[in-house]
């Protein structure tokens, strides 16, 4: 960056405009000082030149003003000391007035031209300045770690290059007030025009507020996918009020902190989500390994139980007790183990579907003989459409499914209380539904109810590790259907999932 101009300079000579009255004096009698010799030597015309080559010089190196000046004053020095007769303004021939005229228009003509051309170059030079430094500012800005840095070096090239403090506002990740990142310097703000230019993604500006000590400007940061925070902006009391060009230029600044902000976040999110990933996975690989060791020695263990019964002479009544206890406790262990075995395999990807075209009732007959005495205090209702098609999946895996939910509702709900289980058909999908009259599901936490160990009541006393709504996720969208949990309006939790319907194939009927 430039360390001795500011962007705002637009005066490199920095010549008042007083001075350059004086050298434009200056200038004009030289001039009629040197030409007064060369009277005797040159005709009047070739005078006129060197006052005229006079006005270009000081509108090339003093601007237009200056310039004007200098073409009113060649014509008074020319008629005065130079036109018959001399040093007065009486002119002898009419023909002297044409000549004045013709050089008064030639020099205000020259004066504006070479005005405009000093103009432009000053205008370019001040736009490579400009260039350089937003391309040093935006090569500074892609090597930042930290929006703190970022904070840092727009505030020291906002102070050095427009002699203005600055602060940059950001959202509060919990809520929708603005808050400042640290910054040293930074000024006083009303954070109700920087709430307004976040929301509505415009410029706002008050020069109220300005003469009373805070920021007047504010620009929102605007990204690629939203507005990412507020820059805002108070200018030192001696400086101007901002051109267009300073606006455009503070405007492209705010649009750099907002692509590098945005590339900070999603370097956050990157990471975060490849830290989250790697936790899975190493999770997942210890439930494996942790699921493979204990499954041999709990089929040991209830195979161990089962025999203390088929020992003669047989054992007491106590001692029986204890072998069904055990029995009944290792059998749930080992269920427990396959949960996480299974989890395991799903979230490796290893498990390959055996899709085939059945009907649903099958599966669902087959699901609720299954678990047999789990539901044995609560009737369970089916109701399947007659004209169900034949659906597409894995036999072992959605009965797996059903007998989660079905298990589910079963031990949340109160002893005698019914389970329905119910099927219906939408546009392109079979929708399977296990409603009971529990007490549902906790509306905090129902978002994460398809986690892993996660539970619907994290407090209570009744078995499991929440891995069975898990499981289920896992197998339907493997299915390519969707799962959901809610409540019912009448009292009770409702889990639905849905499975494609698919093209089935066509059943020939058999001949008598």
């Amino acid at each position: 960056m430039e360390n001795n101009a500011s962007l705002l300079d637009e005066s490199p000579e920095r010549i008042t405009p007083k001075q350059g009255w004086v050298l434009t004096i200056l200038a004009c009698v030289g001039t009629t000082i040197i030409a007064t010799p060369l009277l005797g030597y040159l005709d009047l015309a070739n005078i006129v030149m060197l006052f005229l080559l006079t006005v270009l010089l000081v509108a090339v190196k003093l601007g237009r003003n200056a310039a004007i000046l200098a073409s009113i004053l060649s014509v008074l020095l020319f008629d005065i000391f130079f036109v018959p007769p001399r040093f007065s303004l009486a002119v002898s021939n009419i023909q002297y007035l044409v000549t004045f005229a013709v050089m008064l228009v030639t020099a205000l003509i020259t004066a504006h031209l070479a005005a405009g051309l000093r103009q432009r170059a000053r205008e370019s030079q001040s736009r490579e300045k400009r260039t350089q430094a937003l391309y040093q500012f935006a090569r500074e800005l892609a090597g930042t770690l930290t929006t703190e840095q970022v904070v840092e070096i727009s505030r020291s090239f906002i102070k050095m290059q427009l002699n203005a403090q600055s602060a940059i506002l950001m959202p509060h990740p919990e809520n929708e007030s603005l808050m400042v990142v640290s910054s040293s310097e930074s000024p006083l703000l009303e954070m109700h025009l920087a709430q307004v230019a976040l929301k509505s993604g415009q410029l706002v500006r008050s020069d109220e507020v300005g003469g009373m000590g805070y920021a007047p400007l504010y620009l929102p940061l605007r990204a690629s996918m939203r507005i990412r925070g507020v820059l805002a902006i108070r200018f030192a009391d001696d400086v101007a009020e901002p051109s267009a060009e300073t606006t455009s230029l503070l405007e492209t600044l705010a649009s750099l902190v907002a692509v590098a902000v945005e590339r900070l976040h999603y370097v956050d999110v990157a990471q975060a989500s490849e830290v989250k990933m790697l936790t899975e996975r190493l999770r997942s690989s210890i439930l494996s390994a942790l699921s493979h060791d204990l499954r041999t020695p709990l089929t040991a263990m209830v195979g161990l139980a089962d025999s203390l019964f088929l020992i003669k002479p047989a054992l007491p009544a106590t001692a029986l007790e204890t072998a069904q206890a055990l029995h009944e406790q290792a059998d749930r262990l080992a269920g427990l183990v396959g949960n996480l075995l299974d989890m395991a395999r799903l979230n490796a990807g290893e498990v390959t579907l055996r899709r085939e075209w059945q009907p649903l009732e099958e599966v669902v007959g087959a699901g609720i003989k299954l678990l047999g005495s789990a539901l044995a205090a609560h009737p369970v209702k089916v109701e399947l459409p007659r004209d169900l098609p034949l659906l597409e999946f894995d036999a072992v895996l959605i009965e797996r499914v059903l007998c989660n939910l079905l298990e589910n509702a079963a031990k949340y709900s109160p002893d005698g209380t019914p389970i329905l289980l119910a099927a219906e058909q939408e546009t392109d999908v079979v929708r399977v539904s296990i409603s009971d009259h529990g007490p549902g599901f906790p509306a905090k936490r129902r978002d994460d109810l398809f986690k892993m160990f996660v539970r619907g009541e994290s407090e209570s006393g009744k078995p499991g590790t929440g891995l069975g709504l898990a499981i289920c996720k896992a197998i339907v969208e493997a299915h390519g259907g969707t799962i959901t949990a809610d409540n019912r309006p009448d009292g009770g939790a409702c889990v639905s999932f849905t499975l494609p319907k698919g093209v089935p194939p066509v059943v020939e009927e058999e001949l008598a």
